[in-house]
């Protein structure tokens, strides 16, 4: 059997019918399949590549970390150096008030771990999520995500969970003293990039203090540069009591984190003890990849690009088919009229050598988060093919 039969038949799909490109090889902001066909790459792993693939800094960190170690000891046990750094790093670049980080394997883990901590620091169990929003797959994450459709056969998920209308100030008033948390993306992905308006950002933080609720904002897509700034709820003034990081945060490795002030998250050290625990989370090469993939950002100024980047696409992307376009930094929606127009656009583009897809709850939208070092000739070549495919 051929690799394609091979993954059908030994690899659990999550569709009936995946992409099934073999990709031998990705550099920058390209992948390249088994038959050398290359593909400019608009996906990014889902904002995962956001200093492009296999950056050679990112890529000397793994090998110096393989030379030292892999993995020693469960997360926690013992001081690991990559650990420590990285979250040095990032706690050197947050508000004081989001000072220490727990590591986990995924962006889902994340949402895992603060939903925990949000109920054992408030002694309470009412969970306010948003319509149309998306938090990861695992039972807890997908008691929040915010369709039914997901939801429905998987159901008893768990209770006491409320899903508002994102950006409805009315909504607000659902926020009570029996509201343990308020878990929210600070721009919706999967809804076709939504952002909400400053004046409501404010007054859900303020909502949030009034009731003694805590404020989860999810930046699993949103963060490390994505919207032109290093973090998004910068952008609306107003500061998170507990941060999701995910996507990006690895470097192209699995990592994901929520970070939280020092005495929220010592709750979870004491009644009981070990009161979240995870074999692989920060895992030691994940950790150094990360660092040294937000390093790259950093000095490569990689963010100032983007608001550019950003208009280029903008003024690229014109055609009578595309009824609307929403972009925060590298970030874009083009909306069609249907999913099955979206649909024939993005296998054209992929037989043209541009890789896209479609949001989960926008499916008539073609998304756009390319890794934030894609070339400006690059940007042109992949809008080009996006109008020549409608």
């Amino acid at each position: 059997m051929n690799q394609r039969e091979l993954f059908l038949r030994h690899v659990a799909q999550t569709s009936d019918a995946p992409l099934a490109l073999e990709i031998v090889r990705a550099e920058g902001s390209r992948l390249y399949d088994r038959s050398g066909k290359e593909y400019i790459d608009l996906i990014g792993g889902i904002s995962v590549a956001n200093t492009g693939h296999r950056h050679p800094k990112v890529i000397q960190a793994i090998h110096e970390q393989l030379d030292a170690y892999l993995h020693i000891m469960v997360y926690g046990e013992f001081i690991e150096s990559p650990q420590v750094r990285y979250a040095k790093l990032l706690t050197d670049h947050l508000p004081p008030s989001l000072s220490m980080v727990y590591f986990t394997n995924s962006g889902a883990e994340a949402v895992e771990g603060a939903m925990k901590l949000a109920k054992r620091v408030t002694g309470r169990s009412r969970i306010i999520a948003f319509k149309q929003s998306y938090h990861g797959s695992t039972q807890g994450a997908l008691s929040v995500i915010g369709s039914e459709y997901w939801r429905n056969a998987f159901r008893p998920l768990l209770p006491d969970i409320f899903h508002l209308d994102y950006g409805s100030m009315e909504a607000l008033e659902e926020i009570t003293e029996q509201t343990a948390c308020v878990l929210a993306e600070t721009i919706q992905a999967e809804a076709g990039i939504i952002a909400p308006s400053k004046e409501w950002m404010l007054a859900l933080k303020k909502r949030c203090v009034q009731t003694g609720t805590l404020l989860i904002l999810d930046e699993i897509q949103v963060a490390f540069g994505r919207t032109g700034s290093l973090w998004g709820f910068g952008q609306f003034g107003i500061v998170p009591d507990i941060l999701l990081l995910g996507k990006a945060l690895g470097g192209g490795m699995p990592l994901g984190a929520f970070i939280a002030d020092r005495p929220l998250m010592m709750s979870l050290t004491e009644q009981p003890v070990l009161g979240h625990i995870t074999t692989f989370g920060g895992h030691p090469v994940s950790c150094a990849a990360g660092m040294a993939a937000l390093h790259v950002l950093l000095e490569e100024k990689l963010m100032d690009t983007v608001g550019e980047k950003e208009k280029l696409f903008q003024s690229l992307l014109v055609h009578p088919a595309i009824s609307s376009i929403r972009s925060c930094g590298l970030w874009l929606a083009v909306q069609f009229d249907s999913f099955e127009t979206n649909k024939r656009v993005i296998d054209a583009c992929i037989a043209d050598g541009v890789l896209s897809d479609w949001f989960l709850f926008a499916a008539d939208c073609l998304r756009i988060s390319p890794p934030l070092n894609i070339s400006e000739e690059e940007i042109r070549t992949a809008c080009e093919v996006i109008v020549r495919s409608i």
